[in-house]
């Protein structure tokens, strides 16, 4: 550091614990001009003030932790010197251009070297695993859903890349489907399965309603129109005036709410007829979905787990609705 950013840590920290020091010895000191332990003629509330000293063992402890700081700053220096052990912090210096060169090719023959080693993993692994993995895909979906080892296989799998979002029974969580049941957003066929795993899905996406519907009286009535759908009780005249306003979600949910897959349209829209929520089915959160909107993404496995494996990963899946 430049000599006046050395100095300045000197003054700082050298006067901060030498100001320590006078300050408890200032306080060791008697200045009430009465004996210690007698009474000092101050009365408050029927408490009489006594003249008494600082523990010992506090004001001993206050004399050791600057003994320390002195001893602590002797080790390891001050400012830009580096102390009787000769310490040097880490941003201590500037490395050279050279220095710096040599560190980051340093860093990049260890990294490329683990890189190397990956790789070698990899490829042994596909050399043993493959052919097996090449079997299964020579399979139909149907076939390995009902193969046991095959679904060991596909089970593995889907809990070590899928597990994360959907739970490790498939059974979803708040903004993730689950997969155990029999509905479907985009299809539930072995080849709408695999689809989806292969490319992903990227929701058509529910846009925030508030604004059209004439809002929050609007949520209300459309909410109070969806929870009526599902067989649910709600008040008659919020559903009666939500239905009229359901005329702006069908284009997406269907005339009668039942989804875009009951029109023949895979885009994502739920059914509402039914019973199952994908981000909860309280009034509170239908409402806050109308009035938010809601965007669902379904990242693409193709690159990453390869297609033989997404075939049996779509294996496994497809079995779980078949139960």
């Amino acid at each position: 550091m430049s000599s006046f950013w050395n100095i300045w840590v000197w003054v700082l920290s050298l006067g901060t614990i030498v100001g320590c020091f006078l300050l408890l010895r200032m306080c060791l000191k008697n200045f009430a001009d009465v004996a210690e332990g007698e009474p000092t003629g101050h009365v408050y509330d029927g408490i009489e003030e006594l003249n008494n000293p600082l523990p010992k063992w506090w004001s001993t402890f206050f004399l050791l932790t600057i003994i320390w700081a002195f001893g602590y700053m002797a080790l390891y220096g001050l400012g830009n010197w580096t102390g009787l052990l000769g310490w040097k912090s880490s941003n201590q210096g500037i490395l050279s251009l050279a220095e710096s060169k040599a560190k980051t090719l340093e860093y990049l023959e260890k990294d490329s070297g683990v890189l190397v080693q990956y790789d070698r993993e990899v490829a042994a692994a596909d050399a043993k695993f493959g052919p097996i993995f090449e079997a299964y895909a020579a399979r139909s979906i149907e076939d390995l859903a009902t193969d046991s080892e095959a679904l060991k296989v596909g089970q593995r799998l889907f809990l070590q890349n899928c597990a994360q979002c959907h739970g490790s029974d498939a059974h979803g969580t708040t903004g993730f489907p689950n997969l155990a049941d029999k509905d479907w957003l985009y299809g539930g066929s072995p080849e709408a399965i695999k689809e989806t795993l292969l490319y992903g899905r990227k929701a058509a996406g529910m846009m925030a309603w508030s604004g059209a519907l004439g809002g929050e009286q609007g949520v209300k009535e459309v909410a109070a129109y969806v929870i009526s759908l599902s067989g649910r009780s709600v008040d008659p005249e919020l559903a009666k005036a939500g239905k009229a306003k359901f005329a702006l979600c069908a284009g997406c949910h269907g005339p009668e709410g039942q989804g875009s897959l009951a029109m023949g349209m895979p885009m994502g829209a739920p059914n509402l007829t039914d019973n199952i929520w994908l981000y909860g089915g309280s009034q509170r959160v239908i409402e806050e979905t109308i009035r938010n909107g809601r965007a669902g993404v379904m990242p693409a496995w193709k690159d990453i787990l390869g297609e033989e494996k997404v075939h049996l990963v779509t294996a496994y899946v497809y079995s779980l609705s078949q139960d």
